[in-house]
């Protein structure tokens, strides 16, 4: 399990209206090149997204899906990526002060990601998840959590 944290200076709403906005996934989500699809319900349990992600010329299509989703609280995603598997994502946004402490939390599930579970990859996957927390902070600060839209 890779579990990282960010304070974010901005209140948690403005952080969960950048996360319930599933076509501005790949602005904070490292590897994410774009988004192909959204489904409208999103980010309600159930609802998924898929995206395109890689490095370079090498990609691949991966599925996000909610599974819990608490407005403004907890938002749990499992993103799929085959071969490397499914993985759980656990977003909480903690109020502290005005600010947000958003507390972010990856385990792999199944497949090859599970299976190469330990020390070297969960050092890795901490390292993308922080850049990825220091990208979303980035974007909820500049106070454009605005509504992309399909694209």
């Amino acid at each position: 399990m890779a579990r990282c944290h960010q304070l974010i200076e901005c209140p948690p709403r403005t952080v969960w209206e950048l996360l319930a906005d599933g076509y501005r996934y790949a602005e904070w989500v490292s590897g994410a090149q774009r988004i192909t699809y959204v489904e409208p319900e999103w980010p309600r349990a159930g609802a998924h997204l898929r995206v395109r992600v890689g490095a370079g010329p090498v990609s691949l299509e991966d599925t996000c899906t909610v599974r819990i989703s608490e407005p403004v609280r907890r938002l749990e995603l499992e993103a799929q990526a085959s071969p490397f598997g499914a993985a759980r994502i656990a977003i909480r946004l903690i109020p502290w002060g005005a600010d947000t402490l958003v507390v972010f939390d990856w385990h792999p599930l199944r497949g090859l990601g599970g299976r190469m579970h330990g020390l070297p990859i969960d050092w890795a996957v901490n390292l993308r998840n922080r850049a990825m927390l220091v990208k979303l902070a980035r974007a909820a600060e500049a106070g454009t959590a605005t509504p992309a839209g399909p694209s």
